[in-house]
């Protein structure tokens, strides 16, 4: 067998290191591909402003002439400061059930990374919490959805092989959408609308969503700042932010809080789920990609949840409850029929809670793994 290691270089390495998942997933059923055009500015060092505080590197692994493994390497300078880490990243690992390429893969990046100074490798972690994070260890089975990790059953086993264990795992939790508004937010509801000092935006338009973006954004830094693998963003970075999401976004599914001043102090981001038309779309926008995506959303019955937040000066005050209600009215308008609640790590035991009084169960696990290196 003769394996080789490359270095991503040109536009040709780049542009088979961006289509070889597609290949491995092959006949994967659940399989989400990605936007592509999003793919090109996110692994471009010239266009994504993540990469200016983090060292990257991206590798493939050849058999031959043949690409049949990936893996990209990150350290996260900022992120590594702010928490006294000396922490690699590896992620966007792919290849097929083979232990020798995977070794390869892994072996590179830990040498990469303990060149740099880093003592331990984690992953897979990408620029921060807003990436794909964690590789799929329970829950196979169930439909994938956009911004999560799609790996195979064996992916885990050869990453624990390689001598990989626990770091982080997060739950995905299922939530049926009630008929009716359950009683104990419907108390706190009322007694939250009435109060004259606060009120939900209902958004109705992309441009009005651009309005509060880069406000809502900015909450985003204050209340995910103890998160887990969180980067705050920069004014760049939000904007670059907001190209990516706002054209597939529904402001129909984004609930805003303002103070009576007009102040942002809450949010909620949801969207119904478009995992469908970017497969039937193969993960192209154009020409015909777009629509196919779009009209994807009138046809679901799941609604994912991916981001919300509470000013710190209005944390346990029902402004959770408000949100809920609000976006659990807009669900069932939509005809919708359950939440994934996309990834909550397992020590978040509030918003566990919150997800298991609405009686969600967990139906998929993920897991970022560690190595002392």
């Amino acid at each position: 067998m003769n394996l080789s290691l490359h270095e991503v270089k040109s536009k040709t390495d780049l542009k088979q290191f961006i289509f070889l998942p597609a290949k491995i997933h092959k006949h994967h059923k659940n399989w989400v591909p990605p936007i592509y055009m999003d793919e090109w500015v996110f692994f471009d060092a010239k266009k994504n402003p993540l990469f200016d505080h983090c060292d990257t590197i991206l590798l493939l692994a050849k058999k031959e002439d043949e690409v049949v493994g990936r893996i990209m390497g990150i350290i996260n300078h900022k992120y590594n400061q702010g928490h006294n880490e000396n922490h690699g990243r590896f992620c966007f690992m792919e290849t097929y059930d083979d232990i020798d390429v995977a070794q390869l893969l892994i072996t590179a990046i830990e040498n990469w990374a303990q060149q740099k100074g880093m003592d331990a490798l984690v992953g897979p972690l990408a620029f921060s919490d807003k990436d794909p994070q964690g590789m799929m260890i329970e829950g196979f089975d169930e439909p994938l959805v956009i911004a999560t990790n799609g790996n195979l059953p064996y992916q885990p086993k050869l990453i624990e092989q390689m001598g990989y264990s626990k770091h982080r795992d997060m739950f995905v939790y299922k939530i049926m959408i009630p008929e009716t508004v359950p009683e104990f937010y419907q108390k706190i509801f009322e007694r939250r609308i009435n109060n004259g000092k606060v009120k939900v935006i209902n958004l109705e338009s992309r441009k009005q969503l651009r309005k509060y973006i880069i406000p809502v954004l900015t909450l985003l830094n204050e209340t995910f700042k103890d998160i887990y693998a969180f980067t705050p963003l920069n004014h760049k970075e939000m904007k670059e932010f907001a190209k990516r999401y706002i054209p597939i976004l529904n402001p129909r599914f984004i609930k805003i809080v303002t103070n009576d001043t007009d102040q942002v102090v809450a949010f909620v981001i949801a969207m119904p789920d478009v995992s469908e038309g970017i497969k039937k779309s193969k993960g192209h926008l154009f020409p015909f990609g777009i629509i196919k995506i779009l009209n994807s959303q009138k046809h679901t019955k799941q609604l994912n949840l991916l981001l919300g937040g509470i000013h710190d000066e209005y944390r346990n005050k029902g402004l959770d409850a408000l949100l809920a209600i609000h976006m659990l009215e807009e669900a069932r308008k939509a005809n919708l029929e359950y939440i994934d609640s996309h990834l909550t790590l397992e020590v978040n035991t509030k918003i566990r809670a919150e997800m298991e009084r609405l009686d969600g169960t967990i139906y998929k696990r993920y897991r970022v793994y560690i190595k002392n290196i």
